[in-house]
């Protein structure tokens, strides 16, 4: 169960959440527009081993998480985030706030920043698809607002960036 929360951020969030992106496959629908974009995270081993167990998470829990970014699966690194996620309502099921940020090398570059609230339930073995609030960003990605939609995706999560300006 700890694992699925986990899971949530790429941004879970949860990510929310860049390394060379110049390469990345950024469709500008113009300049002043923004930019469309997918890529694919992965976590990166923490110190924990395996599934975690011991009782369910309480009010106040936190847990982070960083994934390693992808223009696609198992392709050049681009990237990297780094996400916190909160329990705000333990129980079953129970709310995560998670905060992440997505920091992007290259041309465009800079940072994406985001939020979600989840309620996951624990007899889940894996989060479903969610959004992602962009709430902000830095570089190239000034004044960013939009979604981030998260889809698991085997190891993976697909990250689908869809930032205006």
């Amino acid at each position: 169960m700890f694992r699925s929360f986990r899971r949530i951020g790429a941004l879970g969030v949860s990510a929310v959440a860049a390394g060379a992106f110049c390469a990345v496959a950024a469709v500008p629908a113009s300049a002043a527009d923004g930019f469309e974009f997918t890529v694919y995270a992965k976590e990166v081993p923490g110190d924990q081993s395996g599934e975690a167990t011991g009782p369910p998470p309480e009010l106040g829990d936190s847990f982070a998480f960083a994934d390693d970014l992808f223009r696609t699966k198992g392709g050049d690194r681009i990237g990297r985030d780094g996400v916190a996620c909160t329990v705000v309502r333990a129980g079953d099921p129970s709310d995560v706030l998670c905060v992440g940020t997505f920091v992007f090398d290259g041309g465009p570059g800079g940072q994406v920043t985001g939020q979600t609230m989840l309620t996951v339930d624990p007899g889940q073995e894996e989060v479903s698809a969610f959004d992602i609030a962009v709430t902000g960003g830095t570089g190239d990605f000034k004044d960013a607002r939009g979604t981030i939609r998260s889809t698991p995706d085997g190891d993976y999560s697909r990250l689908e960036f869809h930032i205006g300006k």
